[in-house]
């Protein structure tokens, strides 16, 4: 497989949901098997260097229990699906019994196929890793009731909807729901307990084995083992879990990625810790403000630091792009996030431009008719993306400057530039504020001066001939609309 890019881009797939639609398309079951070398390679067309299968491990009839009981979620089942059946309903892809491949998805073997496919064609799998808790049922409840948070007749009465009655090898026990320090515990699971030496072997030991069927985790809730949280959350201080198992995977698997969910501001804490990168929520929430100024501070950050970040507009926890950006301030935010450097990170859907996220716990999503004009412009800019400055280039952040001195509104853009070992030079501008806007860009390439420069926009129409020395010393002038962008190619004339 040739070297991954600095930054690649990777596509999450809701694995179940994804499959149940190919069946119910082909009037027969369709497992990972059966996904064809077309459908692999439209992916890699596509430009994806990494394919992230969402809920992929075994899953048990407790979790699936809780969540066909419970009312609060399935209300919101009703509002993706309002001709919701319970079969629909196949527990929360979180919730897991074991890290063995469910047979509905065709199995092990099934993945390992589905793995050589993907590599036949130079693309990476990546799985799912959920650190901080198992399902209700998995074999360890009964075996090793002391790998749990155990709360006590006083605990589970204070706060009856953090603790669950179990019946265990050891006699019955009362087990705290998995939970972080902010909200109640999530019923169809149970609290890891971190503070135990063995349970972190054994962990680890799963994490070893994981690394053999595939070539990276996302690790969900990632910060939630960190012994600073784990103690806010339970009172309990355990030693650090992630450097010591990054390692023990590393020593086996070195080119194993590490990605983790993680938030609170403490990326930095788990790239330290092993994690080749993190999610970039700081990006994401700052976009949904729809504030400029906080945008160019956040993309300032050392490129040691940014490299490592996981760039989105949706993933299957947060609200679809298309209906949480107004177009065409969806543009604009899409020209930012991935032309930013960093992993760049999209979910299926996304490009179509589907309204409704589908809940985990699902395993079927509604049919919703594709947004030609989010098509057309996903479709723009994922063929910028494949070009190879943005995939292993050098990229430098442009302060932008006011057009003239009394105007303010250079303070709603955002731009930077991007320049390949082979010579290509783009800049990226986006007028990210709901109002007119004027700017200038100087521009970073001395070897413009002297010479006659042309700017086209590879993601519109325009084409602009300027002056190298005016472009350097007194930069491009930009009059955008509100949520305007340019894509520029530039090239000496």
């Amino acid at each position: 497989m040739a070297p991954e890019p600095r930054y690649p881009s990777l596509y999450q797939i809701n694995t179940r949901v994804w499959l149940e639609r190919l069946s119910r398309e082909a009037s027969q079951r369709i497992t990972l098997a059966d996904i064809d070398d077309a459908t692999i390679d439209g992916l890699a067309e596509r430009g994806f260097d990494w394919i992230w299968l969402l809920s992929v491990w075994r899953t048990g009839a407790a979790g699936r229990a809780v969540s066909r009981g419970n009312p609060q979620w399935g209300a919101e089942f009703k509002t993706v699906l309002p001709d919701l059946t319970e079969d629909d309903i196949c527990g929360s892809g979180f919730a897991i019994t074991a890290y063995t491949v469910s047979e509905v998805l065709g199995g092990e073997r099934a993945l390992a196929q589905f793995r050589q496919k993907l590599a036949r064609h130079g693309v990476k799998l990546m799985l799912d890793f959920v650190p901080n808790h198992t399902a209700p049922d998995h074999l360890w409840v009964k075996t090793h009731p002391d790998y749990y948070v155990e709360g006590s007749e006083k605990a589970s009465a204070d706060a009856p909807q953090n603790y669950l009655r179990v019946e265990t090898d050891r006699g019955p026990r009362i087990l705290a729901y998995g939970r972080d320090p902010n909200f109640p515990g999530w019923p169809d699971t149970l609290q890891l307990n971190y503070t135990n030496p063995e349970l972190q072997s054994a962990r680890s030991d799963e994490l070893v084995a994981i690394a053999g069927k595939c070539d990276g985790v996302r690790c969900d809730m990632a910060m939630l083992l960190l012994p600073e949280i784990f103690q806010r959350t339970w009172g309990l201080t355990p030693e650090p879990f992630w450097p010591n198992a990054t390692a023990a995977v590393h020593k086996k698997c070195p080119d194993f990625t590490f990605m983790a969910e993680v938030y609170w501001d403490l990326e930095w804490t788990l790239q330290q810790q092993g994690f080749q990168y993190c999610y970039d929520k700081r990006l994401y929430d700052r976009l949904r403000e729809g504030h400029a100024g906080p945008i160019r501070g956040h993309l300032l950050a050392d490129l040691d630091y940014q490299d490592k970040l996981a760039r989105f507009l949706e993933n299957h926890d947060e609200p679809r792009a298309a209906s949480e950006f107004p177009w065409p301030q969806h543009q604009a935010a899409a020209v930012i996030t991935f032309l930013s450097p960093g992993l760049r990170f999209f979910y299926q859907g996304q490009f179509e431009g589907a309204q409704v996220r589908v809940p985990t716990h699902l395993c079927r999503g509604p049919v919703e008719p594709t947004n030609a004009e989010i098509a057309a412009f996903y479709e723009k800019l994922l063929a910028v993306l494949k070009r190879t400055a943005f995939r292993d280039g050098a990229w430098s952040p442009i302060e932008p400057q006011r057009a003239w001195p009394d105007n303010w509104t250079s303070d709603g853009f955002v731009a930077y530039a991007w320049a390949g070992a082979d010579g290509s030079r783009y800049v990226v501008v986006v007028n990210y504020a709901a109002n007119q806007g004027q700017c200038r860009l100087r521009l970073s390439f001395p070897e413009f001066r002297g010479k006659r420069i042309r700017l086209a926009d590879m993601m519109g129409t325009e084409v602009y001939d300027r002056d190298g020395i005016d472009l350097v010393d007194n930069g491009l002038f930009i009059d955008h609309p509100s949520w305007h962008y340019n894509v520029f190619s530039i090239e000496v004339m």
